[in-house]
């Protein structure tokens, strides 16, 4: 039984400090509290979108161990509220704090779709596969009303041009037709995160995200239509599910995933203290527990810097992980398809159409 201060339907429990901001203004709840007493539903944290216009839209990756070279973000900050997210941090640069922020104020990138056309066809481009999102989720629900993410699809395919996806949400089986279009010229490849089997864990651990029955699911359909899709198990927390690996690899197996990936959570910045409250909300007989084996991973703290292991942790923990994965890997996955984009297409299809000469 979750303690009654838990706030439902998000993962961070409480409103932080943005770091970068000299003054701190706190909520006056005075009108709320009226509100409520006269007998009105109140809902202080309700989701807000705010649109930008940013001058560029396709972000150089500098970090050696992530995997991308390049990334694009239509949206800055995530409904879906999964309270051990990395990318909170980055809200803070927003002048947002990394909390109930992140999820509750979503900046919207209405203008995406034009930015990248406008990069796709500049002469100095030269075509290196663009990973959606990177940092947020371009699949997070408002997504199902604004369709950024599905204009940004048509410029990719208009131009040949190779992107990746990564998402947690079953909203991406509403392109499958762009996605085909693009997987016939090898030019998109799916990760779809998934982190537990159990919907318990799954509702307080990403409390917006797809439910874990519409992510299989997903996984299934989009390999049946020819779009290749690898699964992250991102991130494996100690004692929450870690003891998950095997019968996760399993399943996905069954379901056609070409590869497996995985990383150790670590809790940067203001996400140690986010997470240390969420545990308290909600599993607090397990808090202390949890905290000292992710702190065994990163040399006793709750995050390591460092490239190269920030990622996959050092320790007996850590290495008792790893070695399940391997052994999951040569069970289920002994021979992964490597998925290798095509960006030989796009120079042919710079002006939005074939170069006859």
């Amino acid at each position: 039984m979750k303690p009654q201060n838990h706030i439902k339907g998000r993962g961070a429990q409480e409103k932080v400090h943005n770091r970068f901001s000299e003054n701190q203004y706190e909520m006056r709840d005075d009108f709320l509290n009226y509100c409520q007493k006269e007998g009105e539903q109140i809902d202080k944290y309700q989701t807000t979108f705010i649109e930008t216009f940013p001058k560029t839209i396709v972000n150089k990756v500098t970090s050696p161990d992530v995997g991308m070279m390049y990334s694009l973000n239509p949206y800055q900050g995530c409904e879906h509220g999964c309270v051990y997210c990395y990318a909170r941090n980055t809200h803070e640069y927003w002048g947002y704090g990394a909390g109930l922020d992140f999820e509750s104020k979503i900046l919207v990138k209405k203008n995406a779709a034009e930015l990248l056309e406008k990069k796709l066809r500049s002469k100095n481009w030269k075509a290196y596969p663009i990973s959606l999102s990177g940092n947020t989720d371009c699949y997070q629900p408002i997504e199902k009303k604004l369709k950024i993410t599905r204009q940004l699809l048509q410029v990719f395919l208009k131009y040949k041009h190779p992107v990746g996806i990564i998402t947690k949400n079953a909203l991406i089986q509403r392109d499958i037709d762009i996605l085909s279009e693009l997987s016939k010229d090898n030019l998109i490849s799916v990760f779809l995160s998934i982190t537990s089997l159990k919907e318990e864990t799954r509702r307080i651990l990403e409390p917006r995200t797809a439910s874990i029955k519409k992510r299989l699911e997903t996984l299934e359909k989009l390999n049946e239509a020819g779009i290749p899709t690898s699964v992250m198990m991102a991130p494996i927390i100690p004692s929450i599910n870690s003891h998950e690996i095997l019968p996760l690899v399993e399943e996905i197996s069954k379901r056609g995933a070409k590869s497996v990936g995985y990383t150790i959570v670590r809790l940067n910045g203001a996400i140690g203290k986010i997470f240390a409250t969420w545990l308290e909300n909600t599993l607090p007989d397990r808090k202390d527990k949890i905290l000292h084996q992710i702190m065994e991973c990163h040399n006793g703290t709750l995050n390591d810097s460092k490239f190269g292991r920030r990622m996959s942790g050092t320790g007996i923990i850590a290495e008792q992980i790893h070695q399940l994965f391997a052994l999951a890997r040569k069970k289920y996955f002994s021979n992964p398809d490597r998925i290798i984009l095509n960006c030989d297409l796009h120079e042919q299809y710079k002006d939005g159409q074939m170069r006859l000469f």
